[in-house]
Order: structure tokens, then sequence, then C-alpha cells
């Protein structure tokens, strides 16, 4: 964190030197002394640093300057930094104007000029305003910065972005002070939102995820063009095959298109993985599994969408979304599968203003004494429910079964049913939603058809269903009916490889119809869909992938 700054300003460039001269002199040591030639000049600056996040403690401005006089100045800085001490210099003849200034702009005090000795009066005068500052600072920030609507999707999108990315931020809306103050510093408006601010202070407006992740010191572009392994995907499938890859010696690079840990990265507490008695967030075994990865040499690259798969030779080329590629010997598909949409009517309409697939933990505090509703029956949604019951009032799960047997773990089941505010709807979906600016009621219905009922509700998270991200892979890889990659023995039409198999062999079992392709995790066609068993399938593709190199030598 850079030291508090003491700005000075003066449109007389002899007197602008002599002033920081001094201020250095005596505070140098602790502080960073900014001069200024003007109050536009001025201005600027603190708008630099406010946008970074720094410290201003004093403000020392020039009454006689031209187009903007000191108190102008002063005026204006304070809609920036309110707690700096505010100094005018002035000559006795504007004495008067100090005295009204005062009362005008909260002046704090007027300097005569000249100061000299400074020993006598000017040092006097800013030890007395630092140590009025040092009571009550700036609280400074080495966050990154969000501004934006409480009901928006853009907003949403964001600060979800960077908190599954596990990128530190300070989220402030367009109604919070200091949500206005970096928007003026910024030169913007509430409607030019959301609005992100790097720790170095570079302003970005509605950016692309690419944009982001390569403004808050994410990886994106490979170091290479060639590699031994590829991975694509980074659940805990993709995770696995990359630290186990990177560790045994292989050249490896994970291409993740949003955030690492797939749909387990949002679990808020998964307490069956082995090794975790007493259970583990999503994110803390995300955040473990990259460290490691990296550790062992892995490289691991987000915001990358790959679009196509290619075969020359025993190369196999990825294309990305902007029209790069990447080559390697092998390839490990590990992209997982997501929520499915919901089709009732409203709910596309209102996605990020009330509407979420997944967890959302970033909302999770806004929830508090409020009810919540949660669509799904599997571990997801009953993680979610107990998550979430910290916050809400209520929690209601709606499910279409009759009871939760069927599709959830009984651990989850027991907690759930030991919690009085958690409400199970058995045989019941949602109809509709209505809101205007957000999430505002429900049409809740039985499955079988009967009479519904519509309930006030802010806040809706839904788990349900699985499609696999496999539609780049159109007319590449083998899948089945729902876009699952078929591996191994399910290639195979009785005794007969898939069509294109030119190898003297069988598929390996997780290899996929194009060898040296391997499938692993949630994409696989009848995989289990568990935590434990895609990081034991991530590892074991990685073990075939050396029996293949071997053989392709």
């Amino acid at each position: 964190m850079a030291k508090p700054a003491i700005l000075t300003v003066d449109d007389d460039p002899a007197v602008s030197r002599a002033v920081a001269r001094d201020l250095r002199r005596q505070y140098g040591e602790d502080y960073r002394i900014v001069r200024a030639d003007s109050g536009r000049e001025a201005l600027d600056t603190l708008k630099e640093l406010k946008l970074r996040g720094e410290q201003v403690a004093v403000l020392l401005a020039d009454y006689r300057m031209p187009e903007m006089n000191g108190l102008q100045f002063l005026e204006a800085a304070m809609d920036l930094f309110p707690r700096a001490r505010r100094v005018l210099l002035t000559a006795y003849a504007d004495t008067d104007a100090a005295i009204q200034a005062i009362n005008v702009i909260d002046l704090d005090h007027y300097l005569l000029k000249p100061w000299h000795p400074p020993e006598e009066k000017l040092y006097p005068v800013i030890d007395a305003m630092l140590d009025a500052w040092k009571a009550a600072p700036d609280r400074p920030s080495a966050d990154v910065k969000i501004i934006g609507h409480r009901w928006n999707a853009p907003s949403f999108k964001v600060r979800d972005f960077l908190a599954r990315n596990m990128i530190s931020y300070r989220w402030y809306t367009t109604d919070d002070t200091e949500g206005q103050r970096l928007l003026t510093a910024a030169g913007l408006t509430p409607d030019d939102v959301p609005l992100v601010i790097t720790t170095e202070g570079k302003t970005l407006v509605n950016p692309t995820e690419a944009e982001l992740a390569t403004h808050v010191g994410l990886t994106t572009t490979p170091t290479g063009d060639f590699y031994d392994l590829v991975v694509v995907g980074g659940g805990p499938a993709g995770l696995g095959a990359a630290v186990y890859g990177a560790s045994e010696g292989l050249r490896t690079v994970l291409l993740e298109e949003r955030a690492t840990g797939g749909q387990a990265g949002q679990s808020s507490r998964i307490e069956n993985y082995l090794g975790f008695p007493d259970g583990v967030s999503g994110a803390q075994l995300t955040d473990r599994a990259r460290r490691q990865a990296v550790k062992f040499g892995a490289e691991l690259l987000t915001a990358c969408r790959v679009t196509r798969l290619e075969t020359h030779g025993n190369t196999r080329i990825l294309h990305f979304e902007d029209g790069t590629t990447i080559a390697s010997h092998a390839v490990i598909l590990a992209t997982g599968v997501s929520y499915r949409r919901l089709t009732a009517p409203g709910l596309a309409d209102l996605h990020g203003r009330g509407v979420y697939y997944g967890s959302a933990a970033t909302e999770a505090p806004s929830c508090t004494d409020q009810d919540v509703y949660i669509v799904g029956g599997a571990n997801s949604a009953g993680q979610a429910a107990m998550f979430f019951s910290r916050y809400a009032s209520r929690v209601h799960l709606v499910i279409r079964a009759a009871n939760l047997n069927a599709s959830m773990s009984q651990y989850l089941i027991d907690q759930i049913n030991a919690v009085d505010h958690i409400q199970v709807h058995p045989c019941t979906e949602i109809a509709a939603a209505h809101g205007d600016e957000h999430l505002e009621r429900l049409e809740l219905r039985p499955v079988d058809g009967g009479p519904g009922r519509t309930v006030d509700a802010s806040w809706l998270f839904i788990f349900i269903g699985a499609e696999p991200r496999t539609d780049w892979l159109d007319g590449t890889v083998q899948r089945d009916h729902r876009g699952f990659v078929l591996t191994g023995p399910d290639l195979l039409t009785g005794d007969e490889p898939p069509p294109g198999w030119l190898l003297p062999r069988d598929p390996y079992h997780l290899e996929s119809s194009i060898p040296g392709v391997f499938a692993a995790g949630d994409v696989r066609a009848d995989s289990v869909k568990r935590v434990a068993s895609a990081v034991g399938e991530g590892a074991m593709a990685v073990s075939l992938v050396h029996r293949y190199l071997l053989e392709s030598q």
C-alpha cells in the first residue's frame, strides 16, 4: 500500500516547488508529497488516487489561481476525499475570503504566505492537520472495486465471476456515497455500470469476462503453442487431471471458460469427500487443487472458450473463440455439466435479478431474514438449502418427487429435517415468475396439474438437471443422445470399434472415439456424478494418456 499523500497545488511554479520542498523535508519519510500546478491538474490527480484506492491526508491549495481557485478546488476535492484535511494558502488581503470559506466548505485552516520559517508557521499547522486526519483517516483499499445496481444482471455477473475465481473485491451500489465518489472519479454516471476499478486504478465499464480476467491478474494466454496434454475444463475432473499430468512430467495446460471448480466449486459444504471429516467448501477444495496443480508446473488459463477440436495425424488442435489455437499430443475433456434452465414464463427475464442458477453465494448476505426458494432435489440443492438457512428466515425446497430419498445423500436429508425453517415442498414445480426490476412473486403448482398458488419471493436458486457442455464437439467425438461423451466399451458395436477408428486395439476405458482424446467426470456418459469419482477419473485419464503416448512413439 502506497504512503498517504499530502497534495499541494499552486499556479506559481516557484511557490509550488517551495511548498513541496518544505513538506518533503519534514514529512517525506511517512507521506508522499504530490504537487500540481493548477486546480484542474490537482483534481485529476485526486481522481487517479481515488481509483487506485490510495489515501490523501492533507490538501493545501493556493487561493488565487486562474480557472479554478483554491476554494473551488477544495470544494470539489471534498466529493472525492471528504476526510482529507483542507488548508488554504492565502495572502493577507484575502483573509476575509478565507474566514468565510471556513463555513462554506468546512475549511480546516488558512495559512498566510509567506510561511517562513516553516518550523514556526508551516509545520505546526500541518502537524495538527495530520493528527486530526489520523484520528479518522480514509480507509485504504487494495481490492478490486465494483460499482453497480443492486438488481442489475451484468453487475451480478461481474461479482459472480470474481467471487468464483477467488478475486477479492469491494462492492458498492450506485446509491452508496462511496460508489458515487468512485463514479465521479471515473467521470461516469449511474447509467455506466457495472464499473470495475482494478487495483491499479484502471476503469472497465461492463467488461467481458475475458477483459475482466486479463485485468485482475488471471492468466488467459498460454506460454507455448504445443503441449503434451491439454485439459479442457477446470472442475474436479479437470483439476485432478492437471495435478496428475503435471506431477508426472507432462507439459500440461488447463483451459477453463469461466472459473475453476465447476459446479462443485459453488458448493457451500461437501461433507462426504474423503479426508475431510468436518467437510470442506467447494471454494476451499478448488483453491487447494488449483495451487497444487500450479506447484507441479501446470498452466491454468481462465476465460478460454474452446470452439472446435481438430485432428492432424497424432496432433490434437483446439481452436479458441478469438481465432487462436493450441496443439497437443493428448486431450482430456472435463467440461462438466451446466444446470438445466427452467422454461417457466418470466424466469429468463429475471435471470441475475432474483433468479439464479447455482448457489450464487455472493447473494447470501442479501437474503437475511427473507424467504429463499430453491429448486432441486440432489446434493447440490441440499447443500444450498443448509447454506442459505444461515441467513434466510425460511428456506423452501421445491422438488417434483414425493420425497428426497431417491436423489439426495442421507446425511443431507437428516440435516435438512433437523432445521425447522427449511420446508420441503414435494410434488411441486415452478409455474411462472413475476417482477419488474427484480423477482417479486412465484407461481407454484402441483406436478399433477392441480390448482396452484402465488407466493411472495425475491430469491430463487435453481439446481436441476445436467446438460453437458459439448456442442463444440459436433462432428468430432461421438456422444449419446443427451450430448454426453461416449468412451471405452460404450463406443463398441458388438466387437466393432467406432467408425474411423484405425488403431489395432479397442478404445481405452476413458478414451473417446478419437484416439488420444479422453473424457473424465460429469461430461462422460454414465459417469458417477460425485466429486470424488470425478477426481479419480481425472487421475485415471492421465495414466491412460501415458499409455497412449508410449504406443504413439
